[in-house]
């Protein structure tokens, strides 16, 4: 079973991420951009909070302002679920699946040193799984 430290060992530590009085707007803009649907919303270095589509797409509606006009921090989701470095995979699973969210910070001595989504987390399950039927298939056809 794999670490979230091995995962990230993989997958890289690079962290999109936005300030809080930053726009919606250039929120959106930046996930576009990468292709990703989270940013860790990040102040003088300390995570404060989350900004997903899903968040977007739930809460802007409702202000009834130019996404230009909303900060970042009136849609963000203040109360993050994260792990550590040392967690397993089927931790994560366990904690996304419980929680209903589909991104968790990495975050190691109050730093955030990378983030995984459910996206990597099912990547890595299939990896495993795929390795198991190779070498099940080794052993039936007799190759060592």
């Amino acid at each position: 079973m794999k670490t979230v430290g091995q995962l990230l060992q993989g997958k890289g530590y690079e962290v999109a991420n936005i300030a809080p009085d930053k726009s919606l707007y250039d929120a959106m803009e930046l996930m576009a951009a990468r292709n990703i649907g989270a940013l860790l919303v990040l102040e003088a270095g300390k995570l404060v909070g989350i900004v997903t589509e899903r968040d977007y797409s739930r809460k802007a509606y409702m202000l009834d302002k130019s996404m230009r006009d909303v900060p970042v921090r009136e849609i963000m989701t203040a109360q993050v679920a994260y792990v550590s470095p040392d967690y397993t995979t089927e931790d994560c699973m366990a904690l996304v699946t419980q929680m209903r969210v589909r991104h968790l910070p990495v975050l190691e001595n109050d730093k955030v040193v990378g983030i995984i989504s459910i996206g990597d987390l099912v990547k890595d399950a299939i990896s495993d799984q795929q390795f198991i039927i190779h070498q099940l298939e080794r052993y039936i056809h007799g190759i060592r």
